[in-house]
């Protein structure tokens, strides 16, 4: 009977964290850090700021727990890029696996963006440290691939860049994107639309010409010849 109390009082308190996290994040998704208040996620959680301010002392002690969990989510579906499986496949899942998160965390998203817009000033070092390691590890993988004929040459850094910012458009961008596709193409199809463009982009790019994976140079005119 003692540790009844003990679990109640665990059960509310992450209850209770959770509403905050996910006010916080609404309101820094739509402020940014320095626009976002107090006053303004303890509104949107339904609490009192002195409760609010039991759980976390400081803006941006929510602030960073937010980036923290952001950068694991983040990142996940390129640590899922394996260097067993065919390159393809891994590229075209990838991009399916970023388009998933454009469309499924669009305030994470804009959380993301806000922070780099502002020059990253609270995860520069992991920009830096984890997810350059990171980005190194893949290019090599894919590097590899290019170097065995698998795909054909490309920078592997630029096109991970590239296939950043094309997926995150989705989120980033989202009112823009559904305003100009209008109600008949701008409904959850949208990111299937995006999806099957996006690997035409890429993949179609990235295939080998032939067997030997080499993809056959241009012709050079030479002036004179007809």
């Amino acid at each position: 009977m003692a540790k009844a109390p003990v679990e109640r009082k665990t059960r509310i308190q992450t209850e209770n964290k959770a509403r905050i996290l996910d006010a916080a994040l609404e309101v820094f998704s739509r402020h940014g850090y320095r626009g976002a208040t107090i006053d303004q996620i303890a509104d949107g959680a339904g609490m009192s700021k002195p409760n609010l301010l039991y759980y976390f002392r400081r803006k941006q002690d929510i602030y960073q727990t937010l980036i923290d969990r952001l950068l694991d989510t983040w990142l996940k579906p390129l640590i899922e890029l394996d260097q067993e499986g065919d390159p393809l496949p891994e590229l075209r899942g990838y991009i399916r696996r970023k388009l998933e998160m454009a469309r499924d965390y669009p305030r994470e998203s804009r959380l993301f963006a806000n922070e780099m817009l502002q020059g990253a000033p609270r995860i520069h070092k992991v920009l830096e440290t984890r997810l350059r390691d990171l980005v190194d590890e893949k290019a090599e993988v894919i590097s590899d691939w290019m170097a065995a004929g698998r795909l054909n040459r490309a920078d592997p850094r630029h096109l991970i860049f590239a296939i950043w910012s094309t997926t995150q458009h989705y989120a980033d961008f989202d009112v823009q994107v559904r305003a100009v596709l209008g109600p008949k193409r701008g409904g959850e199809g949208r990111f299937d639309d995006a999806a099957r463009f996006l690997e035409t982009l890429f993949l179609d790019g990235l295939k080998p010409r032939d067997p030997q994976g080499v993809a056959p140079q241009p012709k050079i005119r030479v002036l004179g010849d007809e």
